[in-house]
């Protein structure tokens, strides 16, 4: 039988991890902590095991039929692909697709395999989304494109209780830190929109949520451009807005400018040696504390206007929270990623380098609705 290696064995990964050893697949759990690999699999029973993780040890383990989930940082996915491709392994992360994993289509499609990325929660499920609201204003009366168009998606991991720096923690801070550093590229008003500090972009955004209405912060986040062509929008649209972002809670930007005037002077070695200490620090005084939960909340609109009136308008809309049992995050970033595991075992998505497949999104949502996430198409206009 073909056996399922998860590499990495984080707070972000337990829920996928069990629900494939419990639905019975062959699964190594590998993680360079033994201790963790074994806390995750905790009181199962089936054909699984647990291993210290190495590269060398999983290359020299990994067999041809099988299947890789890299749960590791960043830096280790290609890395683990390419192994993959050499043992004649698929391979599946819930990280974004970057330029070296992309120049690795043209060998999985020649040698018959799949490497499926950005299942996640973000990206992942907002991707979901946006197929199954884009097929539905594709398959309305309403769609032209002669039509404006206007898409945004916002997701932000927040706490259940927001405290007065408006953020905790539920993992090490520096991935946070570094995002701050990142410009980003979005279309406002038809025209390319560039923003070299997140800081710089920050709106307002109201949301009605199922326990009320709440006004967020937002801002654009990496270069939303790719995702239009994923998604399925065309050249000759007169799309006017297409940004995807990241969500905090109000008050997010006042909370953390000293932050943000520190981190954009931080140059060079020695200001990434300064952006740990910040992350440490953060760690210190704003982590998630044992017992709290965390929560989720994850937008996706699409509307349409023809001759300045609005002819489509739906949004999918998601608040989810934490339990005892599993953090938000780990339920909403790991499932997915678990899903993702048997449709390519499957043969259920084609061989080269995917994200989130559109012909998997409603499917995907159904289990996940059917799991208890609540997760629905509103539509603004009835």
């Amino acid at each position: 039988m073909a056996r399922i290696h998860w590499l990495g064995s984080g707070l972000s990964t337990v829920p996928g991890i069990r629900r494939l050893i419990e639905g019975g697949h062959t699964v190594s759990v590998w993680n360079r902590t033994v201790e963790k690999a074994e806390a995750a699999t905790v009181g199962l029973s089936g054909d699984f095991d647990v291993r210290a993780f190495t590269m060398e040890a999983f290359e020299a383990t990994i067999e041809k039929g099988d299947l890789a989930v890299s749960m590791l940082p960043g830096d280790f996915h290609v890395a683990v692909a390419n192994i993959c491709l050499e043992k004649g392994a698929n391979f599946v992360s819930s990280s974004y697709i970057s330029p070296e994993m992309k120049d690795l289509d043209a060998r999985a499609k020649e040698l018959g395999l799949t490497a499926v990325n950005e299942v996640g929660l973000d990206p992942g499920i907002d991707h979901l989304m946006a197929h199954v609201l884009m097929d539905d204003y594709r398959n309305s009366d309403t769609f032209s494109k002669d039509n404006e168009v206007f898409f945004r998606s916002y997701c932000g991991g927040l706490s259940e209780v927001k405290n007065d720096f408006c953020y905790k923690f539920s993992w090490a801070p520096l991935g946070v830190l570094k995002a701050l550093r990142s410009p980003s590229k979005s279309l406002r008003d038809g025209d390319v929109y560039n923003v070299s500090r997140p800081w710089d972009a920050v709106q307002d955004y109201t949301l009605n949520l199922p326990k009320g209405r709440e006004t967020f912060e937002v801002y654009p986040n990496r270069d939303s451009f790719p995702f239009m062509e994923e998604y399925g929008f065309e050249d000759e649209w007169n799309t006017q807005l297409f940004v995807r972002g990241t969500l905090r809670f109000g008050g997010w930007s006042t909370a953390w400018a000293d932050i943000f005037k520190e981190v954009e002077t931080l140059e060079g070695p020695e200001g990434d040696a300064r952006l740990v200490e910040i992350s440490e620090d953060l760690w210190q005084k704003n982590a998630l504390a044992e017992g709290e939960h965390d929560r989720v909340v994850l937008s996706v609109d699409l509307w349409a206007k023809r001759d300045g009136a609005e002819v489509y308008n739906k949004s999918y809309l998601m608040d989810a929270y934490g339990d005892d049992e599993h953090t938000a995050m780990a339920r909403l970033v790991s499932i997915p990623v678990s899903y993702a595991v048997e449709a390519v075992m499957a043969g259920e998505i084609a061989p080269g380098v995917h994200a989130a497949p559109k012909a998997k999104a409603a499917e995907w949502i159904e289990k996940l609705k059917s799991r208890g996430e609540e997760m629905n198409i509103v539509n603004h206009l009835a």
